[in-house]
C-alpha cells in the first residue's frame, strides 16, 4: 500500500506550483460553481477583435513580466478605464468651478 504525497494547502504550495499545476488532480467545475465565482468577482465574458499585432505585443510583454496574456490585456484596460474616468472627473470639476467663477463675477458686477 502506498501513500502519495499530501500537499499542504498553503499559498506557497499555490506560488511554486505544487498546487494548481497538476493536470491529473484538475477538475471541471460545476455550472453552479463557476456562476457563482463569475459573479463574485464581477467579471463578464465577453469578445472583442484586436489587430494581431496588439495581441502579440501583449504575449510577448506578459512572457517577460511572467502572467498570462489575457490577465495583463484586463490590467491593461482597467487601467485606462480608471484614468480616464478621473480625467473626465477633473474636467467636469474644472468646468463647474469655473462656471461658479464666471457666475459669481456676474453677481458681483451686476450688484
Amino acid at each position: 500500500m502506498s501513500k502519495a504525497k499530501k500537499i499542504l494547502g498553503t499559498e506557497e504550495a499555490w506560488e511554486n506550483g505544487e498546487l494548481g499545476n497538476n493536470i491529473e488532480s484538475a477538475r471541471i467545475a460545476p455550472p453552479e460553481l463557476k456562476k457563482s465565482v463569475e459573479d463574485a468577482l464581477a467579471m463578464q465574458m465577453i469578445s472583442i477583435r484586436l489587430p494581431k499585432s496588439v495581441i502579440d505585443d501583449f504575449k510577448l510583454i506578459a512572457e517577460f513580466e511572467g502572467i498570462g496574456y489575457q490577465p495583463l490585456m484586463r490590467e491593461a484596460l482597467m487601467r485606462f478605464a480608471e484614468c480616464e474616468a478621473k480625467r473626465i472627473m477633473r474636467e467636469v470639476v474644472s468646468e463647474r468651478r469655473r462656471d461658479t467663477a464666471l457666475e459669481q463675477a456676474h453677481q458681483k458686477n451686476a450688484a
